[in-house]
């Protein structure tokens, strides 16, 4: 630069000569418009901004005109998007039709040709069992069939249906190409679905859907007809196209995310069209540019003035009604930034914790809430989430705050990271609940429930009252008969010289006889006594042969009435079970008094009743079971009480309350086993239930379940 501006202070050189020639002519040039007539000026500069005028009218028109496409692409690709949705879901509910009863996979197969005939957007769908294993299968008639292979189908698969068991709803897998004959290719992705019969997953619904016949089937003509549909990755890479060809030189984009549980695809709607025409008539734009010029500038001010002030108000509005739910709210709202300060918190929160938002915000760790010796757990915690970034669990923590006056109360915190208008991780959303009613509420639930048991077992022993009369009147028939004899043999007359020795001994053996039946009334009395007044407030260690040593003697009173005979096998060395002995004994009593109840109504040759305790080792690591099964000779359990065999308040029996079995299954399950029935062959039904086998805990540590 500085050479050539020595190059232009030189008088001899050409570029210093040509440079004052140019200079010349500019100035002659601002002399003729200064020296011309001014109205001439005026119209001049009056052309130049009607042409800028027209141009600017222009490329607004074009740029409204785009935008308008724009908008209109949105919006088909936003209907687009909900018809898909509605699709899918309506699907959803015709694969839950399909696996909806009890069928054979034959039936089943015959079914689902029906649907794939249906559904151009299905390739296939299989019945498989709960471990994966295929039981039926059927391929649409519309592709080639599909090859069963291993890789990466079976591990989306075993993606999706594990997610699809955590849902108990239907998952969708990761797309993935197939091959087809001809050099030809399918994206494809698998829904899987779970099967359930009543409380009971039998097994999983598995559709393969084709992403081209999801398009195709799920969207009218009018999407296709002038852009084209297709479905692409997050990063753009297109899967699936249908719709129109390339028409014109512009292209118009509109892209939506379709989130699926276990899988996400974004909906992409291309648009062509040709580049917007110029008016046809630039003397009349003119005209009408110099006409409509200032009001069209008035109409854009107010208009634009009359958008702020709505979006004002709209606003305004929105913030007064966040306001009035965030007030109205029983749930405590509390953000935290990145390093753990508090930065806002709702009117519910500061009620729950006695605190102000003045005294809140801003603080960081540790939280005036938190209580004293729990300051180190909460601070690991927060370290944990705040500095490692680690998401907590979507179902809540349980834990415990401190009101400013120093109460305790039990709360549940559900935490979601804060994503702000940048979509950029600004903090920590969490949402606290104060647990103190529920806590109550479960309170007088288990007393209501400990209530019901005691009652239960009153009633039981009601019911035994009518045993006891009869099985007592048998030794107390022969204490009176023995003292009876007693007395006549002491108010007998003198008895001869030699035969005192004899009358002394037959009184001897009559009231022995009377201690015998004296003890055998009280055995019977004593056992009863000693179920009802029994607590089962606490577990402990107890051999399987002891608990039904104890229920024996009461199961023994009804069989003796009905004539039934108790057949009791218990395996030698049975590990002792972590129970709650009272309640285990009560579950065995109801279960053989139901028994021999269902063989009292019905003619059997023999009526016997098989108490069994085994064994059961574990299928995997972890603790063995003791299984107990009580099996009758009845008529068995038909269909229609079989569904509700375990209901409350459902019974078959004219005097009973409905509440012994459901009761049963209450106990059972918490012990951590279960209560199932079957068959018993030939004839009756067989009931069983487990409990934990009982494992001694290392040293410093406590049992399970105490």
């Amino acid at each position: 630069m500085s050479r050539i501006a020595e190059l232009f202070s030189q008088e001899d050189h050409p570029l210093h000569r040509k440079a004052l020639a140019w200079k010349g002519k500019a100035w002659a040039v601002v002399q003729i418009f200064w020296r011309a007539d001014r109205r001439w000026l005026l119209w001049s500069l009056l052309v130049i901004l009607v042409v800028m005028a027209l141009g600017i009218l222009v490329w607004l028109a074009r740029g409204y005109e785009m935008e308008q496409v724009q908008r209109e692409l949105d919006r088909d690709n936003a209907d687009a998007l909900m018809d898909i949705r509605t699709g899918l879901a309506r699907n959803l509910q015709n694969l839950h039709g399909l696996n909806s009863g009890d069928i054979t996979p034959k039936e089943w197969t015959s079914e689902a040709l029906a649907l794939l005939r249906e559904h151009r957007e299905w390739m296939r769908l299989e019945w498989r069992d709960p471990s994966l294993r295929l039981q039926a299968e059927a391929d649409s008639p519309y592709f080639a069939p599909l090859s069963e292979g291993l890789g990466e189908a079976g591990i989306d698969r075993t993606h999706a249906c594990s997610m699809a068991g955590r849902l108990d709803s239907g998952a969708y897998s990761e797309t993935r190409f197939v091959p087809l004959p001809g050099g030809r290719g399918l994206e494809i992705m698998e829904l899987c679905l779970p099967i359930r019969h009543g409380t009971r997953r039998v097994g999983y619904a598995v559709a393969t859907y084709s992403l081209s016949g999801v398009l195709s089937s799920m969207l009218g003509e009018a999407y296709t007809r002038r852009q084209q549909v297709s479905f692409a990755e997050p990063d753009g890479t297109r899967l699936a196209t249908y719709g129109a060809s390339r028409r014109g030189s512009r292209i118009f984009t509109s892209q939506l995310l379709l989130d699926l549980p276990g899988t996400a695809l974004v909906l992409r709607m291309d648009g062509w069209r040709a580049a917007p025409d110029m008016l046809p008539n630039v003397l009349t734009a003119l005209v009408t540019t110099l006409t409509i010029a200032l009001v069209t500038v008035l109409i854009l001010l107010s208009r634009d003035f009359q958008r702020r002030l709505a979006a004002e108000n709209a606003l305004a509005d929105a913030l007064a009604f966040r306001q009035a739910m965030e007030d109205s709210l029983v749930t405590g709202l509390r953000a935290r930034d990145l390093q753990g300060r508090i930065t806002y918190v709702n009117p519910a929160f500061c009620s729950m914790v006695g605190f102000s938002a003045e005294e809140l915000v801003g603080r960081g760790a540790p939280a005036p809430y938190w209580p004293p010796e729990m300051v180190d757990g909460f601070r690991e915690r927060q370290a944990v989430r705040l500095v490692a970034g680690k998401s907590p669990p979507r179902e809540g923590l349980e834990s415990v705050f401190q009101r400013k006056d120093g109460t305790r109360f039990p709360v549940l915190i559900i935490e979601a990271p804060l994503i702000n208008a940048a979509g950029k991780h600004a903090g920590w959303m969490s949402a606290v609940l104060d647990m103190s009613e529920q806590r109550r509420i479960e309170e007088l639930q288990r007393a209501g429930q400990e209530r019901l048991q005691a009652t239960a077992r009153l009633s039981a022993v009601g019911e035994m009252a009518s045993l006891l009369s009869h099985e007592l009147n048998q030794p107390l028939a022969a204490i009176s008969s023995y003292a009876n004899g007693c007395l006549n043999l002491l108010q007998s007359p003198a008895p001869a010289p030699g035969s005192e020795a004899d009358t002394l001994k037959d009184v001897n053996v009559a009231v022995g006889r009377i201690a015998e039946q004296a003890n055998r009334a009280g055995r019977v009395i004593n056992s009863v006594h000693d179920f009802i007044r029994r607590r089962g407030e606490a577990r402990e260690a107890v051999s399987p042969k002891t608990i039904i040593d104890a229920a024996l003697p009461l199961i023994q009173l009804q069989a003796h009435k009905l004539g039934i005979r108790i057949q009791v096998q218990c395996e030698d060395h049975l590990p002792e079970v972590w129970c709650d002995r009272t309640l285990v004994e009560q579950v065995l009593l109801n279960l053989a008094r139901n028994g021999m109840q269902a063989m009292a109504e019905v003619e059997v040759d023999q009526r016997q009743l098989h108490v069994v305790a085994r064994y059961r080792p574990p299928k995997s690591s972890g603790r063995g079971w003791v299984e107990f099964s009580v099996a009758d000779c009845g008529a068995g359990i038909s269909e229609e009480v079989a569904s509700q065999l375990f209901t409350p308040f459902f019974t078959t029996k004219a005097e009973g309350m409905g509440l012994g079995l459901s009761m049963c299954r209450t106990v059972i399950e918490q012990h951590g086993g279960a209560l199932d029935y079957g068959p018993n062959h030939p004839r009756g039904t067989v009931f069983r239930f487990t409990i934990p086998r009982f494992e001694k805990a290392p040293a410093g540590t406590l049992q399970n379940g105490s």
